[in-house]
């Protein structure tokens, strides 16, 4: 019997699960530990066979092959991790050494990727367009990110890494000519636009304080803070803009908003009224905007269906 192996690894934890089918109901065990990302890329590696070897011993299974979701993107052309918020993955060969020390084979794709893939193949699309011809799956929390997922001729559902393994990265388009520094080199990108830091970082420049984007949204909601209402404002109106490209270009069936800031209702309403705007279609806008489903369990989940 077939079993899908999964391994998250971000910053801080590395978490492992076995599945013995492409269901949230068949989870045979899943475990986290640390990262310590402090100590280095050879102690990462260290942690990730640590993990793998206590799901060994717990289950009695071995993999047949494993997938990894990474806080970066695996560069197809020079076989090195870039774009990595962990920067000591940075330049490392990183699959091969996974292939290498585990012995099995091994598929890589960011964490953006693995959510996409995960709420398309077994979380909230197949329960609304189970017939989707494309998915993206959009992250909006600390970071911007996004991911495209197609379905195949086969009928399973694939992530499209593209030539130089930067599909769907949608965070680094230019949303505001001249805005905020990025650290990608740019300014003005969606993630310093439309992310939580970057609209906290907005309502202090308006009104001198420090919020949270929680208290920002309770305060928006009580209605007595005009640079809430203000911020809120500026998260609406360039959502519309930014996700309104992800359609002219792609136009997918559905497109899945996960990480905290993809929690605030008004996206779903006020959000999608205003790329009505910006899309190419006389003002319709027929693409099913979803909550996701599987919550902080994507990541894993997708990187065991990779």
């Amino acid at each position: 019997m077939q079993n899908y192996w999964g391994i998250d690894l971000g910053g801080t934890k590395i978490e492992g699960v076995i599945l013995s089918a492409p269901s949230p109901d068949a989870v045979i065990i899943r475990k986290r530990i640390d990262t310590e990302a402090h100590k280095g890329y050879d102690h990462i590696m260290a942690q990730i066979v640590r993990l793998i070897d206590m799901l060994k011993a717990e289950t009695g299974l071995k993999p047949e092959r494993i997938g990894f979701g990474t806080p970066g993107t695996f560069d197809p052309a020079r076989k090195t991790m870039k774009n990595c918020n962990t920067t000591v993955l940075n330049g490392r060969p990183m699959k091969q050494d996974l292939t290498r020390i585990l012995g099995v084979p091994v598929e890589v794709a960011n964490d953006a990727n693995c959510f996409a893939l995960a709420e398309a193949t077994m979380g909230i699309v197949p329960e609304v367009v189970p017939n989707f011809q494309s998915v993206f799956g959009v992250i909006m929390g600390t970071g911007v990110g996004g991911g495209v997922v197609v379905q195949g001729r086969d009928g399973v559902p694939f992530v499209l890494n593209g030539l130089q393994g930067i599909g769907g990265e949608w965070g680094h388009n230019i949303l505001e000519e001249n805005g905020y520094p990025c650290y990608c080199g740019k300014r003005g990108c969606n993630e310093q636009v439309i992310s939580g830091p970057a609209l906290q970082r907005y309502y202090q420049q308006i009104s001198g304080e420090e919020r949270t984007m929680k208290e920002i949204m309770e305060r928006y909601t009580d209605g007595n803070d005009l640079f809430a209402s203000q911020t809120v404002n500026r998260l609406l109106e360039y959502f519309g803009r930014a996700v309104s490209v992800i359609v002219n270009i792609l136009d997918p069936d559905a497109i899945v908003l996960g990480g905290g800031v993809g929690n605030v209702d008004l996206l779903y309403t006020e959000g999608v009224e205003r790329a009505k705007k910006y899309v190419f279609n006389s003002g319709e806008l027929n693409t099913r905007f979803l909550k996701p489903k599987l919550g902080d369990s994507a990541g894993v989940f997708g990187a065991a269906l990779l």
